[in-house]
């Protein structure tokens, strides 16, 4: 994005990438319909961000979630809101989006580099690269760079520029698993039987924070959009002390006198699972999660009343122990501090050298928070670049 504002601008522009071709995170994200942006208000939008609203409102309302979809229409690609207001690709696909927007910059004399890894600053301030053919320095009038965060470093961002950049004094937070699973203390036999396993129209609780959504078993623990919303809270709390437990609601559109009622008919001879599934629909693995939460109770789900079951199907307590590693996480938090940046998006310390994307210390929930984060934050820091080259210009 940052390449497509500064070619339009007349600049001569060479992208250099460390991998052998560009856009893989962006076609990863594709496999899931490439979530654009959302649909809904700017400002509830905005709040997506948390603490790093203010630093990236500047930026998001230079390029709002109707700038890329007009954008990608540009592009050939139209657009259209999906039920939980989700803008996608008619062609759920990112591969065709890709093609025509490198297609674009090409035509707007755009150089692409491919294996070409950024490694630092030379002894006389040139950039420096490695490729397959040896090492090279470069100086350009301006840099950006847009290096990722630390997750699906197979993609290529691994978070290498961590130290390159800490050597030179700026204030990183560290890098985390954003986006992510989480470590659950899974009994062996519920592993076994239900990894894998889809839990459908839940919701999920911590704090005062309510989520709606989905969630997945894994062979560790749990993850999913609903976790995912919660990932930055939960993680947080992991860090205090050591572990966070979320409730886990089965029925979130049925209030617990309406559970408790549909479980006080008599249960005659049917075993307690054929009994869930058929008075309250419960899921396979809904009720082995039932299970697993009272397997220290001295008889099991079967001692409990009928209220106590409706308020444990209602609330099931899942403690989790720790964030599934950073390199599987959909994203990455920390960055760049927002104060080692001016208004351009440009390094204090490095005059001529601007930041964007993932980068930068920000963080958001799926749902096209993050490409719109990073998508506003490049075109910000192009911005930023063309401001900095005109700057002697009369």
């Amino acid at each position: 994005m940052a390449a497509e504002v500064l070619s339009q601008a007349g600049a001569r522009v060479t992208v250099y990438e460390r991998m052998p071709s560009v856009g893989r995170k962006m076609l990863m994200a594709g496999r899931g319909g490439l979530n654009l942006t959302h649909s809904e208000g700017l400002e509830d939008f905005l709040k997506r961000y948390g603490v790093g609203e203010a630093a990236l409102r500047s930026s998001i309302e230079a390029l709002p979630p109707e700038a890329v979809r007009d954008w990608s229409k540009g592009l050939g690609e139209d657009t259209f809101v999906g039920t939980s207001g989700r803008v996608f690709p008619v062609s759920m696909k990112a591969s065709p989006l890709l093609r025509a927007w490198l297609r674009r910059l090409t035509s707007h004399g755009v150089r692409v580099e491919t294996r070409s890894l950024w490694v630092g600053w030379d002894h006389e301030g040139r950039l420096a690269f490695t490729s397959g053919d040896g090492s090279r320095t470069v100086r350009p009038d301006a840099t950006i760079l847009a290096l990722g965060g630390a997750s699906w470093s197979r993609l290529g961002s691994d978070g290498g520029w961590v130290n390159i950049l800490a050597q030179e004094g700026i204030a990183i937070a560290p890098l985390r698993a954003a986006n992510c699973g989480f470590v659950a203390d899974w009994s062996r036999f519920f592993c076994d039987k239900f990894q894998g396993k889809p839990l459908k129209r839940i919701a999920l609780s911590f704090g005062d924070c309510n989520v709606r959504g989905e969630a997945l078993i894994t062979k560790n623990g749990i993850e999913g959009g609903a976790v995912y919303a919660l990932s930055a809270r939960l993680r947080e709390a992991i860090d205090d002390v050591g572990h966070a437990t979320v409730t886990l609601d089965l029925k979130p559109d049925l209030d617990c006198d309406a559970i408790e009622k549909a479980l006080g008919v008599a249960r005659g001879k049917q075993s307690m699972s054929t009994f869930l599934r058929k008075a309250v629909r419960l899921s396979p693995v809904g009720i082995g999660l039932l299970q697993e939460a009272a397997f220290a109770l001295p008889d099991g789900l079967g001692g409990l009343e009928a209220s106590e079951l409706a308020g444990l199907i209602k609330a099931i307590p899942i403690k989790l122990l720790a964030a599934e590693p950073i390199d599987t996480a959909i994203s990455t938090a920390g960055g760049v501090a927002f104060k080692e940046l001016d208004h351009r998006l440009m390094l204090r310390r490095r005059p001529g050298v601007f930041v964007a994307g993932e980068m930068l210390d920000w963080e958001a929930p799926t749902g096209g928070y993050l490409l719109q984060g990073c998508f506003a934050t490049g075109a910000a820091a192009g911005r930023g670049a063309l401001e900095w080259l005109n700057r002697a210009a009369p």
